[in-house]
């Protein structure tokens, strides 16, 4: 049974919440287990992120629920235990095919010290979008648990993943009517991964009533840039991860040439 958080670091939804400012984004280089989460954390980080991608790859385990929800409750835990900052963790569309298993994983990583989570609208076996209201009821169950949500569309990210041209305005007006709906529920960020030109960030910023976070992609404009249109949190993803094991393999590859 994973242990409670021991750390004396704490803080309320409210406190985490107020991190995230338009034009003063919350920057985050996500990490994926205790060890990076110390080394970021040493380097300046006011909050410790993990990524879905990153920590799953850095146990073994394909991305997409694909780490038992136990083991990622585990490095949760071990992460919280090593770092004395909030920690919010990637927890996909919430390990979960019910509201009431959605609601105790959210209570579960509260209870190791977990104060907010990315929760994502993507149906992870079988492709494309959840129901807005569908999607709406589990941010308010995750809430409900005490958990900040961080509440994810993969309306700009799918696209991109099948190497289409995500940035369009048909897909903006999509995706600010679902951001309209997740505030509601009680999302506290609204995140827009995929999604990288600097006029219709600007636009999603601009046109909800919520904190936007972005995901750092390549060839994208500076963090500079994004705080000028608004942007109240920039996530760096997968990368940290990807750059981090192909400089092992690099070195390795030295030593057994």
């Amino acid at each position: 049974m994973t242990q409670t958080n021991r750390n004396s670091f704490d803080m309320t939804k409210s406190d985490f919440a107020s991190l995230h400012t338009g034009g003063s984004p919350l920057v985050l280089y996500n990490i994926w287990d205790a060890g990076s989460a110390q080394a970021v954390a040493n380097a300046g980080a006011k909050v410790i992120a993990t990524g879905s991608h990153s920590l799953a790859g850095a146990q073994g385990y394909e991305d997409g629920e694909h780490i038992p929800f136990p083991r990622l409750l585990e490095t949760a835990a071990q992460i919280a235990q090593a770092v004395d900052l909030p920690i919010t963790v990637d927890m996909e569309s919430g390990y979960a095919s019910n509201i009431e298993e959605l609601a105790r994983n959210a209570s579960e990583l509260r209870d190791v010290g977990v104060i907010g989570c990315n929760l994502e609208d993507r149906l992870i076996r079988a492709g494309g979008l959840r129901a807005i209201d569908e999607q709406a009821e589990r941010i308010a169950a995750v809430n409900d648990a005490g958990l900040f949500v961080n509440a994810r569309t993969d309306i700009f990210l799918g696209p991109l993943m099948a190497g289409e041209d995500p940035n369009r305005g048909e897909l903006v007006e999509a995706a600010i009517e679902r951001a309209a709906s997740y505030r509601r529920a009680g999302a506290g960020c609204f995140f827009v991964p995929g999604l990288s030109d600097p006029e219709l960030i600007k636009q999603v910023c601009d046109r909800i009533d919520m904190p936007v976070n972005v995901m750092r992609l390549p060839d994208m404009v500076s963090n500079a840039d994004l705080t000028e249109l608004g942007v109240a949190r920039i996530s760096y993803g997968g990368a940290p991860w990807r750059e981090a094991m192909a400089g092992v393999e690099a070195a390795a590859k030295e030593v057994f040439a």
